[in-house]
């Protein structure tokens, strides 16, 4: 497989299962100069930079970044890192010496980082309050000298490495404690193969397809490096939506991941589903996130799981053991009835969202006039969620079977009879009845369950898509409306879920032309400006968060389809000819 090379300014370094990263990214939409060590434990916390210098002065690189190692090359040599293990980062260098200096700018009582030898075999031990771990630099092989051992204040640290020119290596580690000094067990060499070999392992399960397709390595590689292992409140290994800043998992970010996943890593990917149900509160209520040190349950998120778990299901390769389905089926089925019994007025059967969070939609101009809103979507996406429940427990519950079904009834009655005016969907507030902002693409979400809707009513939302389209996709918010923001978040911008979610509407409609072509939008835009959190909807830049899992797993699976359907019309072709 010929190497991937990726842009380090925009997406990081990292490997599968660890929670470091190596990246210019050091905070919230805030780059540094100097490429750095981040750790991604109790947020988001650049550690150490790494300062090329030669003659005992910085000098400039150009750096160059793959799956399997990260180097920098100067005019005086050049030196790689790479991943050890999850903990673990060897950097080897010769010509060119580096600086690790300390991230933090100081050290009081509670902030900063402490630098001092260690007595038992020399290495370099960083202390850090704002991680709460301890970051191990080990001599492997040539010069190396520490600046500020145990200075307190605001006094500069520093580890030196190559200042004589010649060749030199390292370990840096992130630990809990004091483990043994380090012994490497492997050759930098056999190091970087061992990742290399790991990743085109999984290139290979989530994108057989892709040489048909362009950004498919690109996609697979920030997939892979955004997975850690179990660790905190990350109950599983698990995917974080970025390993920059959005080093989080959102109650129903998950789910796009786990379906990407799906065919090659079915262990993986139901994991992926079930993490955020780890956190499911005594009411049935998801939190709205998790990472490593904190839950947070202000807000919830959208009832797409019933309609993820139904398409999960389909993509595994194999059958569900019957535990995992008595599990999905309970976890769905409180979560339904946290929908219906804290989230409905007095003899009401619409649910309502308490803020645009709960809808994933954040700021959705449909939001603009109430914040507590009965929205088209989340009727639909409850009522695909009685289906699957139903479904389930005919296999699980066939007592309750029935139930889930007659509620399956009167909410796509409700949804009809309540929020459908004739020509189109409404959201409406519950203190006054007053109605939403019309100009949002979240209104033509009930798309997604158009295999339940009048056929009429899926025509009239396949318009609204088409108004919404540009060159890269369908914008969140009309280009046309005044509250049109091209970097407004969810009032202009395009997104991945959303595509995917009218892309498998419109296809479930019937409406596979206008469907393939929003999958081909889509994917040229993934090609052409990367796996960013959300795009330009007129100019196609990336925006935001610049290496987005979902972004990454939505181009797979419409990629991946995409191939399938060329197969089976090639296939077709084949059989035509064949028979004439």
């Amino acid at each position: 497989m010929p190497t991937l090379e990726f842009p380090i300014d925009e997406v990081p370094f990292s490997m599968r299962g660890s929670w470091l990263s190596v990246s210019r990214v050091v905070g919230l939409h805030r780059s540094a100069e100097l490429i750095h060590l981040v750790s991604h434990q109790t947020g988001m916390h650049p550690v150490l930079s790494f300062q090329p210098v030669a003659g005992g002065a910085p000098v400039g690189t150009t750096e160059s970044a793959a799956p399997e190692r990260l180097r920098w090359v100067g005019d005086a040599g050049e030196f790689t890192a790479a991943f050890a293990d999850v903990d673990t980062v060897r950097v080897r260098g010769a010509g060119l010496g580096l600086r690790l200096a300390d991230a933090s700018g100081g050290l009081t009582p509670f902030t900063g980082t402490f630098l001092f030898i260690a007595p038992q075999d020399g290495a370099a031990v960083l202390t850090s309050y704002e991680t709460g771990r301890r970051y191990r630099v080990s001599r492997l092989a040539g010069e190396f000298s520490v600046i500020g051992s145990e200075r307190l204040g605001a006094a500069e640290r520093a580890i030196e490495v190559g200042g004589d020119g010649g060749e030199w290596e390292i370990a840096i580690e992130e630990l809990t404690s004091e483990p043994a000094p380090f012994r490497p067990t492997r050759s930098f060499d056999e190091v970087v193969a061992a990742r290399a070999a790991e990743f085109a392992a999984f290139v290979d399960g989530v994108a057989p397809w892709r040489a048909e397709h362009s950004g498919a390595t690109l996609a697979a590689y920030v997939l892979w490096s955004a997975i850690v292992r179990p660790l905190g409140f990350v109950t599983r290994e698990t995917v974080l939506m970025s390993k920059h800043w959005m080093n989080k998992v959102w109650s129903w970010d998950h789910c796009f991941n786990a379906l990407a996943l799906a065919p090659s890593h079915p262990e993986l990917a139901i994991d992926q589903f079930l993490v955020v149900f780890d956190h499911q509160a005594a009411t049935g209520a998801l939190p709205d996130s998790i990472t490593h040190s904190e839950v947070l349950y202000n807000f919830v998120k959208p009832p797409i799981h019933g309609w993820m778990w139904s398409e999960l299901r389909r993509r595994l390769p194999g059958s569900v053991p019957d535990e995992v389905l008595l599990e999905v089926y309970r976890r769905l089925a409180a979560w339904t009835r946290y929908w219906l019994d804290h989230r409905r007025g007095p003899d009401a059967v619409l649910p309502f969202y308490e803020h645009g969070n709960d809808s994933g939609w954040d700021n959705s101009t449909v939001f603009d006039v109430d914040r507590v809103m009965e929205s088209p979507d989340l009727a639909a996406f409850l009522v695909l969620q009685l289906d699957e429940l139903a479904r389930l427990a005919d296999e699980v519950a066939p007592e309750a079977a029935e139930g889930w079904r007659r509620e399956g009834e009167l909410f796509l009655g409700a949804l009809m009879g309540e929020l459908w005016d004739g020509e189109r969907f409404v959201a409406r507030s519950v203190a006054g009845g007053r109605i939403g902002s019309t100009s949002s693409l979240l209104t033509a979400l009930p798309l997604v369950a158009s295999h339940r809707l009048p056929v009429e009513v899926a025509e009239r939302l396949a318009e609204k898509v088409v108004a919404h389209l540009t060159a890269f996709g369908p914008a969140t918010e009309l280009p046309s409306s005044p509250r049109y923001d091209a970097d407004g978040y969810w009032r202009g911008p395009i997104w991945a879920p959303s595509t995917m979610i009218v892309e498998a509407g419109l296809r479930g409609a019937g409406f596979h032309d206008l469907a393939d072509d929003i999958s081909e939008r889509f994917r040229r835009l993934c090609e052409h400006s990367g796996f960013a959190e959300n795009f330009d909807a007129l100019t196609g830049a990336g925006l935001r968060d610049r290496a987005y899992t979902w972004t990454a797993s939505v181009y797979l699976l419409l990629a991946g389809q995409a191939s399938e359907r060329s197969t089976a019309m090639a296939e077709m072709v084949s059989d035509r000819a064949g028979g004439t």
